[in-house]
């Protein structure tokens, strides 16, 4: 016999089995035992939270002979036949693929005719937002005003979509996401009739990654048993199934977050991504990683509201006070961001690493929440006894007509070096080759750099923005760029990185190197 799947095998039979609705159950048994049957319903909610499955019971309730407590007892004939599918007056209807004017049209010739057994004809229209307007238009005259044997259950993941007309004729049951605790429980319950050993640390994790999702978790539970079949399922096998990561790898990228130390972080998402990790489920669960030491700041009294063990409390607890709150709250700003960018970018690892590295150095933004963590950076660097490097003047761009009655000398211009140093004409002419064998990130944005030369003789690297400059900027990768150099001249030489002002051209504050030297320029996009 052919394998079901585990959200097929155990879908609910009657109301009772039905978890994390309760409102809506209740309220639909009172009217099957009341008598106070409606004509059209509107089920709307998540995915997998269960519209289609009470809809079904529902139809099967409603057409019982010997009801018990508003659910289908399941036993008599028109229970049987309506679950064998050999009842021809329940009729269920996909919307994504029959959302034509016509099929309406057939539904409303069929409601006509009076059911030959049972005493209600139910039509189950799922994803009803997809029918056209045509469709929704033949529709409802039928909706208004059906015969006292019919009833329809419209199902919807997107109500939002599904005109005002209808609406209206329909009584809205709104379907809630399920709790973490309801799907634990039910996945333990189920887990036991199927004689699987799994650990409760694991099952709590697949109830969180199904996201309220009843079937998502019965579907990730059943991905896990299959990889693992015949062993116990334990949270470390369910992390390597679904690609996620321990949360003491959070805690060690939180700490080196915290550090502000570039190449530790770099580092962990490089081991990440050699270990296989899906890196949008990294994102997910590290902002929910955030969120819960968010709250362990909070408040002392958080126990019932955070999702973890004693264990891992306490270590939120200890990291809480090693951040500050305005810091954790932009961590998770840029994290939530990222998560909406990583759904549909080719280059996951890149946005992740260039995310880290903004946290890591606040320099490179300028919005006003960064502002204190700047400051706090500086502080650092102070402290340590580090030099803190001025920035240079920022010409900020006027208005174009203000900009052409400014003076001569007032306008900033750099002066063309006197002679240009053997070193740095034989750089520039190989510049294009040498940031080539650069590693990933650096080399994606050298392609963007223009070269031009200080009053020094120095070798100054301009970038056209401020995210870029402070990538190459950083100490790691300025290094990168000398030892590079050095190999090619077997000297060092001194560098700088600098960026064009927001408003200007490159050509307004530096010399092109590569023009001097009379050379192409190649920028790559």
């Amino acid at each position: 016999m052919s394998y079901t799947a585990l959200y097929r095998k155990f879908r609910p039979a009657e109301f009772e089995d039905v978890k994390g609705q309760d409102h809506i159950v209740t309220t639909l048994k009172n009217q099957i035992k009341s008598g106070r049957i409606g004509h059209a319903y509107l089920f709307c909610g998540t995915r997998g939270t269960g519209k289609t499955t009470v809809a079904k019971i529902f139809a099967r309730a409603v057409n019982c002979e010997h009801p018990v407590d508003g659910s289908p007892c399941g036993e008599c004939e028109m229970c049987r036949n309506i679950a064998a599918g050999t009842y021809m007056n329940v009729v269920e209807i996909d919307a994504a693929s029959n959302n034509g004017v016509d099929n309406i049209r057939s539904i409303r010739e069929e409601v006509e005719y009076r059911p030959a057994q049972g005493r209600y004809k139910v039509y189950i229209i799922d994803e009803v937002h997809m029918l056209s307007i045509g469709a929704f238009n033949a529709l409802l005259k039928t909706l208004e005003e059906p015969p006292e044997y019919v009833i329809f259950i419209l199902a919807t993941t997107e109500v939002h979509k599904i005109p005002i007309t209808i609406l209206s004729r329909c009584q809205r049951y709104d379907f809630r996401r399920i709790t973490i605790d309801t799907i634990a429980a039910r996945l333990n319950e189920l887990m036991k009739k199927e004689q699987v050993e799994v650990e409760e640390r694991a099952i709590r994790y697949i109830a969180k990654a199904a996201d309220g999702s009843m079937r998502d978790a019965l579907s990730l539970l059943d991905q896990c048993i299959a990889f693992h079949i015949g062993e116990k399922l334990t949270y470390d096998k369910v992390l390597d199934v679904l690609g996620a990561v321990d949360t003491d790898v959070y805690s060690r990228l939180l700490r080196r977050m915290i550090d502000r130390d570039v190449k530790g972080v770099l580092q962990t998402v490089n081991d990440l991504v050699m270990e296989g990790k899906e890196l949008a489920q990294l994102t997910t669960d590290f902002t929910w990683y955030l969120r819960n030491l968010l709250l362990a700041k909070s408040s002392d009294n958080m126990e019932d509201v955070l999702d973890v063990s004693t264990e891992n409390l306490a270590q939120l607890k200890e990291e809480a006070q090693m951040i500050e709150s305005d810091a954790l709250m932009r961590y998770i700003r840029i994290f939530s961001d990222l998560s909406n960018q990583l759904k549909y970018a080719t280059q996951k690892r890149v946005l992740l690493e260039v995310a880290l590295i903004r946290i890591c150095v606040p320099q490179m933004e300028t919005r006003q929440d960064t502002l204190l963590e700047r400051i706090r950076a500086l502080e650092e660097k102070v402290e340590k006894g580090l030099t803190v490097q001025a920035q240079a003047p920022v010409y900020r761009t006027q208005d174009p007509q203000e900009a052409g009655n400014l003076q001569e000398s007032e306008q900033p211009r750099r002066e063309i070096p006197q002679a240009l140093p053997e070193d740095v004409k034989e750089v520039a002419k190989n510049f294009r080759m040498i940031a080539n064998e650069a590693s990933g990130m650096l080399k994606v944005y050298l392609r963007q750099a223009r070269l031009s030369v200080g009053n020094a003789g120095q070798l100054q690297i301009i970038l056209p923005d401020d995210l870029a400059a402070g990538v190459v900027g950083t100490e790691e990768h300025k290094k990168e760029i000398q030892d590079l150099i050095a190999e090619k001249t077997g000297k060092q030489m001194e560098i700088e990185v600098g960026k064009v002002e927001q408003g200007r051209r490159f050509e307004d504050s530096f010399v092109d190197l590569e023009q001097l030297i009379h050379m192409d320029i190649t920028v790559e996009d």
